[in-house]
């Protein structure tokens, strides 16, 4: 393909570098509109400068990938929803059997969560989480956080729903859900053990140090408590922090956790300074009322009366602790408690059926839902189509809600689609130019996948390309390129050039920080947490990344070319 003339290449090259730069900065200070609005900028621009037609430019978002998209975010929101994600972080703890235990534990659980619900979605719900245990064991944050990042991006390479970029290459491809994962799950699961070998190597000697040596650190720096109650649970909102809270089956919970009541509210009735627990059920009543807070949202509400010390006639004050929020506030004064233990030993009882009934109804939902996302995969795996099957099973999760599906849908990262069709239009744009089939004329004949030399130029091309123009537009740049250069060669080396364009540009986004939407995520989640945030900075994610990156890029392109 020749160049296009030389007003159209002006035109498409300036469209095109301004959509790159506000997809890889998003906040530049002449023009802060964020990647989406930036994508849509230059298709708009494309479209003006006649680079592309309007015609031409609805062709070119493809609309199974945006299904699948769609899909896959709607079927995440009900796995962290099923507590799906909070499952995983306690088996992080379960039996640990210290910091490099805990350690290795993260790399293999977020690769695996990755390739299944996305990489982006692990990284949201379990950073906070791991921050937590790290800061309760007193370990230093950095390895475990660095260790969910390159973990959730390697193992997310696995499977065509563990990120965008495999997405794109799924539907371009046609290459089944088996054989994308015989392809690349081997090199999945070296490159996520080798990963954290040189984690282990990289941070031996922190994570060697004893419990004792430790605690004496933190008591030199002073006290830090780290209390479960100060945790606040993530929900996955992919695009933007929303403010309205779905309906969470957690929230059905039937045992409300106890309140310790503070000093000030007990010398606001008789003076007296000493703090109380509310342990026990003598003094303490549960129950659990659901408030819907508008007809978009559900916020269930634990509400506890805790008695108040008095002089003579008890009496009692309701807290209320969201599930959102987890503090504590006084709303009203409640009806005295019963004096006779027996009375309120039979209130319970009565209380006690429609308790049950909830778990069950609350079990009974999470196992729809794993049973349903399992069928998803069953269905994937027997080669059906990714798109619809992803969508049905949204569908039928959404149907078996029994509520309204707008408070769920709501959560969708509509913003990520958007950005999605943006760029597929710009890309086009781009393509149209005849700039990157020029470029690629000039690697072509020494990067072909029939010779060791050929992989390993098209891997260092792929690695430095999708750190330079991200990895999604270096799928959409070079995809059909290095299939119709691979498929001169036979049609198993075509399937092979996929693989290795999946793997490669994946695991290139562990080399910096701005490499990967996930590393991102960890960066900006751990360092906005509350009373245990972390700030990972770009050096010290580089100074690991770039060692990382080369050897298990590595040893996947050893592994993925053999296939």
């Amino acid at each position: 393909m020749v160049l296009a003339s030389t007003s159209k290449v002006v035109l498409g090259c300036v469209a095109f570098g301004i959509f790159w730069v506000l997809a890889v900065f998003p906040s530049v200070p002449f023009m802060p509109v964020g990647r989406t609005a930036g994508s849509l900028l230059g298709a708009m621009l494309m479209v003006l400068f006649r680079v592309i037609t309007p015609e031409d430019a609805y062709a070119a978002i493809d609309l199974p990938i945006i299904g699948l998209l769609f899909g896959t975010m709607v079927v995440s929101i009900f796995l962290e929803r099923a507590d799906m994600f909070k499952y995983l972080g306690n088996l992080l703890q379960w039996k640990s059997r210290g910091s490099k235990d805990l350690l290795f534990r993260v790399c293999i659980v977020s690769a695996i969560a990755s390739a299944l619900f996305t990489n982006d979605t692990c990284c949201v719900v379990l950073t906070e989480f791991i921050l937590k245990v790290a800061r309760q064991n007193n370990l230093p944050p950095q390895p475990f956080l660095l260790a969910l990042a390159t973990s959730s991006n390697i193992g997310s390479a696995a499977t065509p729903i563990g990120n965008p970029q495999n997405l794109v290459i799924a539907v371009e491809s046609g290459i089944s859900f088996g054989q994308f994962l015989l392809g690349v799950f081997p090199a999945m699961i070296v490159g996520v053990l080798t990963n954290a070998a040189i984690l282990l190597c990289y941070f031996w000697k922190y994570l060697s140090v004893e419990p004792t040596d430790q605690q004496e650190r933190g008591a030199a720096n002073g006290p830090e408590v780290v209390a479960d109650d100060e945790v606040t649970s993530h929900r996955f909102t992919p695009a933007r922090m929303s403010h309205v809270s779905s309906l969470n089956p957690d929230d059905f919970d039937c045992v409300s956790e106890p309140i310790i009541r503070s000093a000030s509210v007990n010398a606001s009735v008789n003076g007296d300074l000493r703090s109380r627990s509310v342990n026990s059920e003598a003094d303490m009543q549960f129950s659990i009322k659901s408030l819907r807070s508008s007809s978009m949202s559900h916020e269930m509400v634990e509400v506890s009366t805790v008695p108040a010390a008095t002089l003579d006639g008890a009496s009692s004050r309701k807290f209320t602790r969201t599930a959102s929020q987890q503090r504590s506030v006084i709303i009203e004064d409640a009806p005295p408690s019963l004096p006779d233990s027996a009375a309120a030993n039979d209130e319970k009882d009565k209380e006690l059926p429609e308790v049950v009934e909830k778990r069950w109804r609350v079990l009974v939902w999470k196992t729809a839902v794993y049973l349903i996302t399992l069928g998803m995969l069953i269905a994937l795996l027997m080669g059906l189509n990714m798109s619809w099957t992803a969508i049905t099973a949204a569908l039928v999760l959404l149907a078996l809600d029994f509520t309204d599906a707008q408070a769920c849908l709501e959560k969708v990262s509509y913003s990520l689609l958007i950005f999605f069709c943006g760029m597929f239009i710009t890309v086009d744009g781009f393509n149209k130019t005849g700039i990157p089939n020029t470029m690629w004329e000039l690697v072509e004949p020494y990067s072909r996948i029939d010779s060791a030399k050929g992989v390993a130029l098209l891997g260092v091309v792929i690695l430095i390309l999708s750190n330079v123009a991200s990895n999604v537009p270096t799928v959409l740049l070079l995809g059909t390129r290095v299939a119709a250069s691979a498929a001169a060669i036979s049609p198993a080396s075509e399937r092979k050039a996929w693989l290795i364009l999946a793997y490669v540009s994946t695991v290139a986004g562990n080399l910096t920080l701005l490499g990967s939407a996930a590393n991102l995520i960890v960066c900006e989640q751990a360092r906005r947490a509350q009373f245990f945030g972390y700030n990972l900075s770009f050096w010290s994610h580089l100074k690991f990344g770039v060692p990382s990156t080369i050897v298990v890029t590595a040893i996947g392109l050893l592994i993925v070319s053999s296939y």
